[in-house]
């Protein structure tokens, strides 16, 4: 069973119980592909990130995330901000009844090499993508906009 359910511009989304939920969130790239993770929650695809904490800024919660999912480590200056998608309808619904608006801040990372990465409790299994592989995925919908909007723009 999924513990959550993503919505983007869907009239029928459930309504927010709570405040925005800034989020952090990593396209990392590779020869021309990106990385996605098969998430644990809802067993699509996404960009590796999450929530940013009282304590931090975004940069810190995306050098942070990156460690704690995928074992990588890397200095904020070498992230790139490449843009904040924040429109009202994008919505992340949790099981256990809290419903939040998210706004996330998109950060780009061109790795040189492939990296060796970790799998962490979060996700289920880690890959690059070229952009024809990435348009058969269940790519969650949150997501799949700024996954497209990368492809298009490359």
């Amino acid at each position: 069973m999924n513990i959550v359910q993503f919505y983007r511009g869907d009239p029928n989304a459930p309504r927010p119980t709570r405040g925005a939920h800034l989020g952090a969130n990593a396209i990392l790239t590779c020869q021309g592909r990106i990385l996605l993770e098969c998430r644990w929650d809802c067993g699509g695809w996404g960009l590796p990130g999450g929530g940013v904490k009282a304590h931090e800024n975004e940069a810190e919660a995306m050098v942070r995330e990156l460690y704690e999912e995928l074992g990588l480590r890397v200095r904020p200056e070498k992230l790139r901000k490449l843009g904040v998608y924040g429109e009202p309808g994008r919505i992340a619904a949790y099981r256990d009844g809290s419903v939040w608006r998210m706004v996330i801040v998109v950060f780009g990372l061109d790795l040189p090499e492939t990296p060796d990465l970790t799998i962490s409790r979060e996700s289920r299994r880690l890959a690059f993508f070229t952009k024809e592989e990435a348009r058969d995925l269940d790519i969650v919908v949150t997501h799949r906009d700024i996954v497209e909007d990368w492809f298009l723009n490359r």
